[in-house]
């Protein structure tokens, strides 16, 4: 079992910036970020393997998100410039392990086998 746990979140006023840490108890191949605001689904923001490749939604995020991971550490980072009121959001760490088809459901939340408890990022206009 994989344990995650996630940090950095907070009230941030919009236009800045802020950057979320997840650690993982060990090292798993895929590690990506969800988030979820009120009464919406859990959204994919971004997604990053064992070897770097990264992912990331085509919305409103693409180019103001960043992932990265430090394999020495278990440990997957987002940072998130230029924050926006409609950023607002429960912010959720996922991990999955290398698996076939993985390349073509990496934004399905069913496709990731662990979560973390999730950190609310909260934005001020």
């Amino acid at each position: 079992q994989v344990q995650l746990v996630e940090s950095g979140g907070g009230l941030v006023q919009a236009g800045d910036s802020l950057r979320l840490s997840c650690a993982a108890s060990q090292n798993v191949y895929h590690m990506g970020w969800f988030r979820q605001a009120p009464g919406t689904e859990r959204e994919f923001v971004a997604a990053i393997s064992g070897t770097g490749v990264t992912r990331y939604s085509a919305g409103s995020m693409k180019g103001r998100f960043t992932i990265s991971r430090d394999n020495t550490k278990n440990t997957v980072y987002l940072q998130a410039n230029s924050v926006r009121p409609e950023d607002a959001a429960v912010f959720y760490c996922a991990a999955a392990p290398n698996r076939s088809g993985y390349r073509s459901y990496y934004y399905r939340a069913v496709t990731y086998d662990w979560w973390g408890q999730g950190t609310q990022v909260t934005v001020s206009s």
